[in-house]
């Protein structure tokens, strides 16, 4: 496992792990570029849409030569406090600031004096290139834009709904762990949910696009794969950081027809885990030097394994499903069926529903799919071909 990028390098190139790479944690790390994927493949799609004349272009003024808000200042003074005040205490409190990076940069911890000069020069700076690039009269211009040019404001939105989204669920999961330290619940880089970060995700960029008039129904077919090819590579910040979501213990013999594959794939003991759990690695010196104390289902690689099948299924059809709104349908009928079976070998709080015991993953899943169903019912009735 690699809990930071120290133990990665410390693999690949046999550098000392717990070096200054360790602030670098792997789950955080690959879960931006997840966003990134994510946000590479709902721009070739938006893009594809437009020259399919999916979606037609908005005029949106711009005015030109304008000095610096009193906002923009703020922002950027704003900016230059955390960066400076959590930056400079960052490097007093190294040893800290590796251990638990989230413990400083979600808390009032600072260097105040260094965050009142970085928040001088930025408020300087931004005042400064407001007079620069000011015009004697400003001037105003149109242009069109297509949903497409939005990309970065709705992965910006995507992104703060999800992570909220997420941590919302998993406290909702973990709430006598969250009463008892609320605080640390919330600080914690660790405990997020997938459910709770796609729905508080999705209202997030709902919202968006109807401020600014983005067709719904399309768009919500090009998120589809977007999504899909997100979530399958976060996973994989999971599984390489052995950050909790790993299986229920897997004693059974590796079946034959997965001989020829290593034995991590059947049943793992994530060494080297982020959470430090459960028992000492004999010999070890690192920082994380724990392994769980019997074999567990490896669940995240099993995701993004399942998660490549759905995007390749995503992917085919998205140019041969033809009513507008079907494929996010098939989408979320997929996911949900997914993750109902992936639950059944993970470890998860379980909740008493009607006499069921299920997962709050399960209960969401079930009713996904229910709209699933209802929705593809529903497009192929009512809706058109072309948006």
């Amino acid at each position: 496992m690699y809990p930071d990028l120290s133990y990665l390098f410390h693999d690949l190139l046999g550098t000392a792990p717990d070096n200054w790479l360790s602030i670098f944690k792997t789950f955080g790390f690959v879960l931006a570029l997840s966003f990134l994927v994510s946000a590479l493949v709902f721009n070739i799609e938006l893009r594809r849409k437009a020259r399919e004349g999916y979606y037609q272009p908005v005029t949106v003024s711009f005015t030109e030569g304008l000095p610096a808000t009193g906002g923009e200042i703020f922002a950027n003074a704003l900016a230059g406090l955390l960066i400076a005040g959590k930056g400079f205490y960052a490097y007093q409190h190294y040893g800290e600031f590796r251990q638990d990076p989230a413990s400083v940069i979600l808390s009032a911890k600072m260097h105040w004096i260094a965050g009142l000069i970085g928040a001088a020069i930025l408020a300087g700076i931004t005042w400064w290139d407001g007079q620069r690039r000011r015009k004697n009269p400003p001037v105003v211009v149109e242009r069109p834009l297509y949903p497409h040019d939005r990309l970065s404001e709705m992965t910006v939105m995507a992104a703060i709904g999800g992570i909220v989204g997420a941590k919302l669920f998993d406290l909702f999961d973990n709430w006598e762990s969250f009463l008892k330290d609320p605080i640390a619940a919330l600080a914690s880089g660790g405990g997020l949910a997938f459910f709770g970060g796609l729905v508080l995700g999705f209202v997030m960029v709902v919202w968006f696009m109807g401020r600014h008039k983005i067709p719904f129904w399309p768009t919500a077919d090009a998120v589809a794969p977007a999504l899909t090819a997100g979530y399958g590579f976060g996973r994989i910040g999971c599984q390489l950081s052995g950050d909790g979501d790993w299986g229920i213990v897997n004693n059974a013999p590796k079946p034959g027809w997965m001989s020829f594959l290593p034995d991590w794939m059947w049943a793992y003991r994530y060494p080297h885990n982020v959470l430090n759990e459960e028992v000492p690695i004999k010999g070890c010196t690192f920082q994380y030097c724990k392994e769980l104390a019997e074999p567990v289902f490896p669940t995240p690689f099993y995701e993004v394994m399942m998660m490549i099948v759905v995007f390749g299924i995503l992917w085919a059809l998205r140019k041969r499903v033809k009513t507008v709104g079907m494929l996010f349908f098939i989408y979320l009928g997929l996911i949900a069926i997914e993750r109902f079976i992936i639950e059944k070998i993970r470890v998860n709080v379980v909740h008493d529903v009607l006499g069921f015991q299920l997962t709050q993953a399960e209960i969401i899943s079930i009713l996904l799919f229910c709209v699933s169903v209802g929705g593809m019912v529903y497009v192929s009735k009512f809706k058109k071909e072309q948006a």
